[in-house]
């Protein structure tokens, strides 16, 4: 088995998975801690129980960014290649990911949590990708905001290299929810106890039906989700039992199956 994280804190109560970024004082991200993140989402791609993948930070900061001199010419070969891996990875995670942004979120952080599905937000946080201002863009971010805030707004952001209190960042789109800070916790769990109510395979299938028509024009997306609906959905077992609860006005129990 492999050695404890010695940059992560890892919780796992077989339906939801928590990784917490630790490694004083902001979570910046090296090299080392970039492959202990990448061994953990690799286990959790691989587990068909989990309902749900929670990350957040220890202490004030969610993730500061990436060490700085993990950009040097001599290193940054592997360290491109093992940043990318982060995002490879969650874009193959099926369960819905929670970004859980408790302070300050910046640069190769930012770029995490909006690789995530729901960005919560401290009142708090900040977000920034100031890469600009050292020198360099953010490749992940240029890849992703544009979908989250739209094209001009990715530019301002990456051009800028400015700071975004947690409601501004809501305004541009790509937070979904700001939670004072003493209501913090119980905003992530409130979310993460609504997903909970599913089932893990029914969680998964609305991830994919999400995810698959992208890229695909109306007529075949139309195509491609309902057939995802007739020849896989209806021929799961938890489907079933959602429909026969409803009916028998019982609490469903799932198969995961």
């Amino acid at each position: 088995n492999m050695a404890e994280p010695k940059f992560l804190k890892i919780e796992n109560n077989g339906q939801v998975a928590r990784i917490i970024l630790d490694r004083p004082k902001h979570n910046v991200l090296d090299i080392p801690m970039m492959n202990e993140l990448n061994a953990e989402l690799e286990k959790i791609a691989a587990d068909e129980e989990l309902k749900c993948l929670v990350i957040t930070g220890e202490g004030r900061s969610f993730c500061a960014g990436v060490e700085v001199a993990d950009h040097k010419p001599d290193n940054v070969d592997a360290m491109v290649a093992t940043f990318n891996r982060i995002f490879e990875l969650i874009n193959m995670i099926d369960i819905p990911i929670i970004a859980a942004v408790n302070g300050a979120c910046l640069g190769g952080g930012m770029e995490v949590a909006i690789a995530c599905d729901m960005v919560i937000a401290s009142e708090k946080a900040i977000f920034g990708q100031p890469e600009v201002k050292l020198g360099f863009f953010p490749p992940y971010a240029a890849l992703r905001l544009p979908e989250l805030v739209g094209v001009a707004k990715a530019i301002e952001i990456v051009t800028t290299g400015q700071n975004y209190s947690a409601m501004e960042s809501k305004d541009l789109g790509f937070v979904s929810k700001v939670a004072p800070v003493d209501d913090f916790q119980a905003t992530i769990d409130g979310q993460v106890k609504q997903i909970c109510h599913a089932s893990p395979l029914i969680l998964r299938l609305n991830k994919r039906a999400v995810k698959r028509h992208i890229g695909t024009s109306f007529f075949q997306g139309v195509d491609l989700v309902s057939n995802y609906f007739l020849k896989t959905m209806m021929k799961t077992e938890d489907t079933l039992e959602g429909i026969a609860s409803f009916e028998e006005k019982r609490r469903a129990v799932w198969k995961n199956k």
